[in-house]
């Protein structure tokens, strides 16, 4: 009932709880990680196919794996979070532990299984307060946490602005880091959107921002962001 209760909260509230873990007995992994991936309304169909198609190759590649099996007890959490609308971000894919072929494989096929979720755009600052939620409430334990979220534009419209969500994580524990899928030279409020990731989202120690040019790069640019995010 915690659980249910922690994860029905309005946007924007942390629980007083929220810093214990979901259960004594909850199992160890090395890394819990949610993956917030940008559904908004700028994102076409053959567009989101491409992400989602990046995400499912990425997670299952051979080297994210031998990442994972790098660490010492070989095995970390990962779930799926779309976002767009002001509170609306959705967890497609609950958590799923990755640890080995068969573990990817099911993985990659639950992100390309799940129903795209309704989204408008651009609220940052709500998606990172969901994926708060969704570690506090996360079935397995780990004393790394990290929020992987990618977008193709900056913050505009959160209940909670991006920048206080993120203090607020990293004050947690929680460690966020950024993809900015923007061609070179794209400059969004007078700055690269690289930029304004690392200004408004990413936090924590070793926090980073990496690029994708593109949808179709993003299979390449979350591949080596997810090795050195596990690693």
């Amino acid at each position: 009932m915690q659980r249910r209760r922690l994860l029905a909260m309005p946007a924007g509230i942390i629980a007083p709880w929220a810093a214990t873990p979901a259960t004594a007995q909850a199992p160890e992994l090395d890394l819990l990680l949610v993956l917030a991936v940008d559904a908004s309304g700028s994102i076409d169909a053959d567009e989101f196919r491409l992400q989602r198609e990046g995400y499912a190759e990425a997670l299952s590649h051979p080297s994210v794996l031998a990442a994972v099996q790098s660490r010492p007890r070989g095995a970390v959490g990962v779930a799926m979070v779309e976002w767009g609308a002001p509170g609306g971000a959705e967890t497609v894919v609950p958590w799923m532990r990755l640890a080995d072929a068969a573990s990817a494989r099911a993985l990659a096929e639950a992100v390309l299984a799940a129903p795209r979720s309704p989204q408008s755009y651009n609220a940052i600052g709500d998606a990172l307060d969901h994926c708060i939620r969704l570690l506090q409430a996360a079935p397995f334990q780990a004393a790394e946490r990290v929020i992987d979220l990618s977008g193709d534009g900056p913050d505009m419209r959160s209940h909670r602005r991006a920048s206080e969500v993120r203090d607020a994580a990293v004050a947690a524990g929680i460690r966020i880091n950024a993809l900015a899928v923007a061609g070179t030279g794209q400059v969004t409020r007078g700055e690269p959107l690289a930029e304004t990731y690392r200004r408004e989202v990413i936090g924590g120690p070793g926090a980073f921002v990496a690029t994708a040019a593109d949808r179709r790069d993003i299979a390449r640019a979350l591949r080596a962001k997810l090795v050195r995010e596990i690693a």
